[in-house]
Formats: C-alpha cells, structure tokens, sequence
C-alpha cells in the first residue's frame, strides 16, 4: 500500500488552484468505464432485494448487483435493507403487535410468511423476503456479480464470520469469483477489518468518504472506498486512484445512489470504477453515450 501520485495527493489535500484531471483508470471492476451496479437489484422497477429484482437486472442485460444482509432471531441471514420489516412488507398487517418490527426480533419462519412485494406494485404480491442462501443460489443461476453490504453489523455479532461460512459453502469464495464476481461492503470499519483478517483474499469496500490523509488507513484493509456521489470530485478520485489497497493494486470507486443521466455523466468524468443505480438503464444510456 503507497500512494503512486503525490502530487495529486498534495494538491488534493492542501487544496492548491491547479484543477486535477480524472486520469484513465481501468479497476478491476470496470472495463473500459464505469460498471454499472443494479441497486438493491433494478430497485426501481421490481421490489428492492428480491429476487424480482436480481431477475429484473439479468433480463435487463445488468450482471452487477447489490444487496444488504442482515439476521433473524433464530440466526438466519436474510437479505433486506432496513433494520426494521416496517417499510417493505406487510409485517403490520401480520403481526400488528411486534411493533418495531425489528429484523433481529423476527425468526426466518416468521419473516417467510410476509409479502414484500406488494408495497411496490400489485403485480408483485406475494414475493419473500430472501434468505441470502436463497439470493446466492438465484445469483449463480443468472451468472450475475454481487456487491454485498453487510448491514447493521452492531446488531449482529459475528455476522461476518456467518456470512463468509455461507459464502464459502455456495463456492463464493473460489479464487475465480474472489478476484471477478465478489465484494463484500459495509459502513463499518470493524466488520470490513474483520472480514479482511478471516479471509484477505475478499475484495473488500468501505462506505463513506474518509478524508484523503486517512486513505493510508482504510488501504489496509480496503480495495474500495464506496462513496455517495454528493460527496466526491474528480480530484478525490483521482488521489484514491493513487494509492494501492491490500491486494497491491489502485485503490476503486463505486458511487451511489446514482439515478439521472446528468449525474452519472459527472461521475464519469470524475473517473469513477463503477455507479450504483436504482435505475442501471437510465445509467447505462448515459455511461455508453459519454
């Protein structure tokens, strides 16, 4: 780990006049631009992590996709966003009297009863909640690559380690998808340090924009720093570029959550590896025709 470029380092840093330029940068996701990264799925036109969402992406051409991992009462690993059920099923309905209606609070069982689709659209009642076994096995069945964000880990103790032994036994962690098809994600430093210890060979990313004196820090530990693209110029990302994360290679960018062409336009120009989108058709216009 060693940062290539210190002046683009400099510049960034001490906040000189002259203007950074994105410089070419093929990462190991991205080929020739930008990989575009299916949200939670096609979030935008199928129930966010379901499996619609993934089927949705593959018959739209995206192989990329995202999802958030989490765990039930009884210690299964399902994939769904929030910490609460609230918001994406009908958990109010069914169990009326389990407010907050915590993810955590919940056994697998329970959980399977509830629709998460209808919220979204009538067409998609009675779609589950996925176990993240499930979600694996539909993910190989499409041929598709995973960003997975270990979510909430506070609550969840030893989930890393739980969701590396299920990778592990859906043959996720094979030299040929470790370095083509995975990346594990998380807000959390501890839970990335983690993952990195248990298993160095996963590519790893670190949502959140640390300021870039502290990128030495996360490139220990980090192959990407996963930003929201509010957050970002194209002199951060051209100082990202410049150091080298714990596999020796540049240090990636995925920003999110990237929905309108003008915005993945900019993005583009800044030099990033790869945009999270809800809508990865709107994206994929924008990214193919700049």
């Amino acid at each position: 780990m060693h940062a290539r470029v210190a002046a683009a380092t400099t510049t960034a840093l001490f906040g000189a006049t002259v203007a950074i330029l994105p410089t070419p940068h093929a990462g190991a996701v991205a080929g020739d631009g930008p990989v575009v990264v299916s949200h939670r799925g096609a979030s935008a036109y199928a129930p966010e992590n379901t499996l619609a969402s993934i089927d949705k992406a593959a018959a739209m051409g995206f192989s990329w996709v995202e999802n958030d991992v989490q765990r039930t009462r009884d210690g299964e690993l399902v994939v769904i966003h929030d910490d609460t059920l609230a918001r994406t099923t009908d958990v109010e309905q069914v169990y009326p009297n389990r407010a907050p209606w915590k993810v955590k609070d919940f056994t697998a069982a329970e959980i399977a009863r509830l629709d998460a689709g209808s919220w979204f659209d009538s067409r998609y009642k009675g779609t589950r909640v996925p176990t993240l076994k499930q979600y694996m096995n539909r993910v190989s069945r499409n041929h598709q690559k995973l960003v997975l964000e270990i979510k909430n880990p506070e609550l969840y103790p030893g989930i890393e380690r739980q969701t590396l032994r299920l990778l592990g036994n859906e043959g996720w962690l094979k030299p040929g998808r470790l370095k083509r098809r995975l990346v594990v994600q998380s807000f959390s430093i501890g839970s990335l340090r983690t993952v990195h210890r248990l298993r160095p060979g996963v590519k790893t990313g670190y949502l959140g924009t640390p300021s870039i004196a502290a990128l030495p820090e996360y490139a220990e530990f980090a192959d990407q720093i996963n930003a929201s693209y509010t957050s970002i110029s194209a002199g951060y990302v051209s100082a990202l570029h410049s150091f080298d994360g714990p596999h020796g290679k540049p240090l990636e960018i995925l920003t999110w959550t990237v929905n309108s062409a003008d915005t993945a336009r900019r993005v583009t120009r800044y030099g990033v590896d790869g945009i999270i989108t809800n809508t990865p058709d709107v994206v994929r216009r924008a990214v193919t025709a700049y």
